[in-house]
């Protein structure tokens, strides 16, 4: 029996709130199925599951906020040799019972109709009389998507904004106050790149072209393997643990303010245009507020750019546990000397902060140098 736990989505996260099951007692599920759905301080994440087996019993009551680490249900039939291991919990797993929801006058249900928090709140702001749905959750239950079925279009689940800057301003907080940080920076000429793109582009529809901020990516990812001392996590009481993948957090704006840095996994790994791809995907998710727990949990090293805002250079804030960020800034012509010439070239500016306790400005020149000589050879990543 192996036991499905609430995940950590983030450093700064220390409890979730279970809103929504997606599958039920007697559920297959595979590796990477989305199981349910937490709401955090950063929104409603989906939560996956990589192992393979069928849904047992579950433990915490729809509405329950419990600590990361805490059994959520069992799932059964799971080969022992394939069973990831569990997070720690924070605290000793015990009874969860929902917190009471305020009834409403258009959405409260007949006595003894259970109803999930999620489904109760789109039934309230549709106008839908819960007594007329028939649930398909655990023992009838009315679930969200039974509302969502009777009411029309899915229930965006948004980020919540407020809540979101919260969440930014503690992490951010704790690593300046934690963290040593230094900075670099340096200038790339970015001629070769753009040239490149331009030539790769020429004949490819708009939804099909590669576009810069995919170059500086992979970039970063291959410099990233050559040096693990950026990619990884730093733990105060075992220190650094380099991660065997290197899974960039990429910086999204979120309309109407708010930032999320989700994970796109083994960047080092992936063609220029399986890349774009998943670039694209993770941003159009990101803004309609449609994240994956892996997304959330799983970078290694995160990457932000401002030149799209025409900021000429940025300087970032680690994000614990991580032990590194790279800054990108716009591309601008500018006069430069070449060969005893002055000449125009398109040049950005690329920074890094690292943390002291991992790395130093030596080694974290090499690694900008290394992101540097990368980007002169676009058609080589």
């Amino acid at each position: 029996m192996y036991e499905f736990r609430m995940p950590s989505l983030g450093a700064d996260m220390e409890a979730g709130t279970l809103v929504e099951w997606l599958k039920h007692p007697g559920d297959r599920v595979a590796r990477g199925d989305i199981v349910a759905v937490v709401e955090t301080d950063k929104g409603a994440i989906e939560i996956e599951i990589f192992v393979a087996g069928t849904m047992g019993k579950q433990v915490v009551a729809l509405g329950a906020k419990v600590p990361v680490g805490t059994t959520l249900a069992l799932i059964e039939g799971v080969a022992e040799e394939r069973r990831p291991p569990a997070p720690r919990a924070a605290a000793a797993p015990r009874a969860f019972e929902a917190p009471a929801v305020p009834p409403s006058a258009v959405a409260a249900p007949a006595p003894g109709l259970r109803v999930s928090p999620a489904a109760r709140k789109l039934a309230r702001e549709r106008g839908i009389d819960l007594a007329t749905i028939k649930g398909s959750g655990p023992d009838g239950s009315i679930v969200l998507h039974d509302v969502e079925r009777v009411g029309g279009a899915p229930a965006r689940r948004g980020l919540d904004l407020n809540r979101m800057r919260q969440a930014i301003a503690a992490a951010m907080a704790r690593s300046k106050r934690e963290i040593p940080h230094y900075y670099l920076a340096t200038d790339i000429d970015m001629s070769k790149a753009l040239d490149w793109l331009q030539t790769t582009n020429a004949g490819r529809t708009p939804g099909n072209r590669l576009l810069p901020a995919v170059l500086t990516l992979k970039a970063v990812a291959h410099a990233a393997r050559k040096y693990p001392a950026f990619n990884g996590t730093f733990d105060p009481a075992s220190g650094f643990t380099a991660a065997s993948g290197v899974h960039i957090g990429v910086a999204i704006a979120v309309r109407g303010g708010g930032l999320a840095s989700p994970a796109v996994h083994d960047c080092d790994q992936q063609s220029l245009d399986d890349l774009m791809g998943r670039l694209r995907d993770l941003v159009a998710r990101t803004r309609e507020g449609r994240l994956r727990s892996s997304e959330m949990s799983d970078a290694t090293l995160t990457v932000s750019s401002l030149g799209e805002r025409g900021v000429e250079t940025l300087y970032g804030i680690i994000y614990p546990p991580q032990v590194a960020i790279v800054g990108f800034g716009r591309v601008a012509s500018r006069p430069v000397a070449v060969d005893g010439q002055v000449v125009v070239r398109n040049v950005m500016s690329a920074t890094l902060a690292g943390d002291h306790r991992v790395t130093d400005g030596h080694l974290g020149s090499l690694f900008l140098r290394e992101i540097d000589a990368r980007l002169q050879e676009p058609d080589k990543l």
